[in-house]
């Protein structure tokens, strides 16, 4: 997975994630263009890390059709950039 830093808003992203299940592994895969990328607190009330809560990596993707979906990524995330975000240009 790469560093979170590498992912940009703007940035067409391929994510791939699976979720081991004692029946087998489930596979799904979200493309779309990054318009957030960050850590989010989660809601657990256990967790003894900063601020007593434990971070999460996020990412929110827009899909072609217009949906929003927002992605935890962990060690079964992929994430392949499929095309960089525009240079900013300096007017």
């Amino acid at each position: 997975m790469p560093a979170m830093e590498n992912l940009k808003p703007g940035s067409t992203v391929r994510i791939t994630q699976q979720f081991p299940r004692l029946s087998g592994t489930m596979v799904t895969t979200v493309e779309g263009v990054v318009t957030r990328v960050g850590q989010e607190k989660s809601g657990s009330w256990f967790a003894h890390t900063r601020d007593n809560k434990v971070w999460i990596d996020r990412v929110e993707l827009r899909k072609k059709d217009g949906e929003l979906v927002v992605l935890n990524l962990d060690r079964y995330s992929a994430v392949e950039v499929l095309q960089e975000a525009p240079a900013e240009s300096t007017g």
